[in-house]
C-alpha cells in the first residue's frame, strides 16, 4: 500500500520520503518512481530515538515536510486471543499503534509551523467492526482511530488537517509482511479466492482524494462502506454476521 501511495504522490509533483523497516521495500519502490524528488529511509518506527533521529534528517534532506501518512502496519495470526501470545500483542500493537505515535509525534512541531499541513492515519474496518481471531489487530486500529479523531478535536483551528482512513479488503502483502503467508501462498490464494478486494490502486487513489479535500474520515472499499452502515444500524446483527463469516478462518 505504501508503494502506490508513493507512486501516485510523485506522479501529483509531490517530493516523498520514504519509510520502510524493509531495505528490499524501499529498493524495490524506488526502481518504479523518479528517485530525484524522493528519499528513502530505513526505519523501525517502533524506536522511538531512531524516529526523533529521522525527523531530523528528513527535514534536512527535503528542507520541510508538509504532510505524513501513517500507514505502517501488520495484522495477527488468526487465532483467538486465549490462544495468542504476549510478544505477538505487543507486535502488533507496537507497530499498529505505537509506531503511528511515534512518527505523529516527531512530525507534528514542525507540521504546525507550516501554513498548511496534513497527518492522515491509516486505521482499518477492523478499526471500527471486531473480526474474529483478529481482536487484537481491531484493537490497534480502534486506537488509531481515536487518536486520530483525538488529534483532529485539538488540531481543528490550526493549519494541520487530519483524515482517518478505513480500508477494506484490499490486495496488498499484509500477509506476507505480517509474518502469515509466503508469496507463493498468497498468490495462490488470490487465484482460488471468490473475495472482492480492491486493488491497492484504486485505494491509494482514494486515500488521496479525501486527503486532498481535508475528509475527517475515509472509507475504502464498498465492504467497509457496507459494514460501516450495517454496524452503526445494529451492532450485535453486524458483529454475528461477521462471526459466521470468519469461522473458517480461525484456527
Amino acid at each position: 500500500m505504501g508503494q502506490e501511495l508513493t507512486i501516485q504522490l510523485v506522479s501529483k509533483g509531490a517530493r516523498v520520503a520514504m519509510v520502510d523497516i524493509s531495505r528490499e521495500g524501499l529498493s524495490e519502490t524506488e526502481k518504479l518512481i523518479d528517485s530525484d524528488v524522493c528519499t528513502k529511509h530505513l526505519l523501525d518506527i517502533t524506536d522511538h530515538d531512531a524516529v526523533m533521529a529521522f525527523k531530523e534528517q528528513v527535514i534536512l534532506s527535503h528542507q520541510a515536510v508538509d504532510g505524513l501518512i501513517n500507514n505502517a502496519g501488520i495484522i495477527q495470526p488468526f487465532v483467538n486471543v486465549n490462544d495468542l501470545d504476549s510478544s505477538t500483542i505487543s507486535r502488533v500493537m507496537n507497530i499498529n499503534f505505537f509506531g503511528m505515535v511515534n512518527m505523529t509525534k516527531a512530525l507534528l512541531p514542525h507540521l504546525l509551523t507550516r501554513p498548511v499541513a496534513h497527518i492522515a492515519n491509516v486505521s482499518s474496518m477492523g478499526g471500527f467492526i471486531p473480526f474474529p481471531g483478529q481482536t487484537v489487530y481491531s484493537a490497534s486500529k480502534a486506537a488509531v482511530k481515536l487518536f486520530t479523531e483525538g488529534l483532529y478535536a485539538e488540531l481543528k483551528n490550526s493549519p494541520v488537517g487530519v483524515t482517518v482512513i478505513h480500508p477494506g479488503a484490499v490486495n496488498t502483502h499484509i500477509m506476507v509482511n505480517s509474518g502469515l503467508k509466503t508469496e507463493e501462498e498468497m498468490a495462490q490464494q488470490e487465484k482460488s479466492s471468490s473475495a472482492k478486494m480492491i486493488s491497492a490502486q484504486k485505494a491509494a487513489e482514494i486515500m488521496i482524494n479525501g486527503i486532498e479535500r481535508n475528509k475527517f474520515r475515509v472509507l475504502v472499499g464498498s465492504d467497509a462502506g457496507l459494514l460501516d452502515k450495517l454496524y452503526r444500524i445494529n451492532p450485535k446483527f453486524a458483529v454475528n454476521l461477521i462471526v459466521k463469516k470468519m469461522s473458517n478462518l480461525i484456527t
